[in-house]
């Protein structure tokens, strides 16, 4: 009893550590990739990493997880994980998630076999969600696929979370959400978008939805990142950036396209993972940080250690997008 209780006044004095939530005419968003092998191999690299996005939590409009929150999709990891976005909740951080091929699934180690998403559903229960002031709404009353809206930076702002290989039913679902709130800008989240080499994922990439027990259901339907592009995100000339993880290799893609409407849209990947370019990079417990600047007309990518920090070395990590219609 006293050691939560310690927890929670340790948690209380990081709220208060953070500056005032963004403001004025910045926004800044928090990109939490792929956690399953902090949670598998060093959980107290995760827990540095929510301790310290907690201390900065007022500096940030929302969290974003990228999915892939668990590694075996197991009672055990969906307690850890949830308990973590607590200390989130407790500084009033809106969040939300994507769930990955490895949160879906028939029973642990089975990814995304099936859709079975059970174990989110409860740890992240649909009634508990709802009571959140930033909530929007879901597809088929569960979590899987759900929206919420943050104001900041002097922009209304709508984020849409689409759970791995999305069908052509939520992307339907998903259509008619974004074309409701045509003066948001929108930022769509899904966890199987784009591919380590600044394209969307498609046909010939590794770790396609497609090649999933889901991929083999021939009651539903599985889509791609050029997919995902094609049938949704290039529709809707007020979404203005995708974000995803996933993809090892260098665990990093970037690609700036034009909407069907002329807009440009601006799409990520990083994850920083086991596997991911070499092994230390999970020990330094990476995450990214997106400024949209609306007076300067531009987006800073910041990707910042959770243990030393420090920025990530690469350019390809840290870099700004100038001349961005926000």
């Amino acid at each position: 009893m006293k050691r939560g209780k310690n927890r929670f006044i340790f948690i209380f004095f990081l709220c208060l550590a953070g500056t005032l939530r963004t403001s004025g005419q910045t926004a800044k968003f928090v990109l939490f990739p792929d956690t399953q092998t902090y949670l598998e191999s060093c959980p107290e690299i995760l827990e540095q990493q929510v301790n310290i996005i907690t201390k900065n939590s007022r500096q940030y409009a929302a969290l974003i997880h990228l999915g892939d929150l668990t590694q075996d999709n197991h009672p055990l990891e969906w307690y850890v994980v949830a308990r973590s976005f607590q200390s989130f909740d407790n500084c009033h951080l809106p969040f939300t998630f994507s769930l990955g091929n490895h949160d879906i699934g028939s029973s642990p180690r089975k990814s995304a076999d099936t859709r079975e998403s059970t174990l989110a559903n409860k740890y992240f229960s649909l009634e508990k969600m709802k009571q959140k002031t930033y909530w929007g709404g879901s597809q088929d009353e569960k979590i899987d696929n759900h929206y919420i809206f943050v104001s900041a930076g002097g922009i209304d702002w709508l984020i849409i979370s689409l759970a791995f290989g999305p069908s052509d039913e939520t992307l339907d679902w998903a259509n008619t959400v974004v074309a409701q709130y045509p003066d948001r800008k929108v930022i769509v989240n899904t966890h199987a978008y784009m591919y380590s080499d600044d394209t969307r994922m498609g046909d010939g990439d590794k770790w396609l939805p497609q090649h999933y027990g889901i991929g083999k259901d021939t009651l539903t339907t599985v889509n791609d990142g050029e997919q995902i592009w094609i049938k949704f995100v290039s529709k809707h000339a007020h979404i203005i950036a995708v974000v995803s993880g996933h993809v090892l290799d260098s665990g990093v893609g970037t690609l700036v396209s034009a909407g069907i409407n002329g807009n440009k849209v601006y799409q990520m990947l990083s994850n920083y993972q086991r596997g991911v370019g070499n092994s230390t990079m999970v020990t330094k417990g990476y995450y990214r940080i997106l400024t949209f600047d609306k007076a300067n007309r531009r987006i800073e990518v910041e990707t910042v250690s959770a243990v030393t920090g420090e920025k990530h070395p690469s350019g390809k990590h840290n870099f700004i997008f100038e001349n961005v219609d926000l």
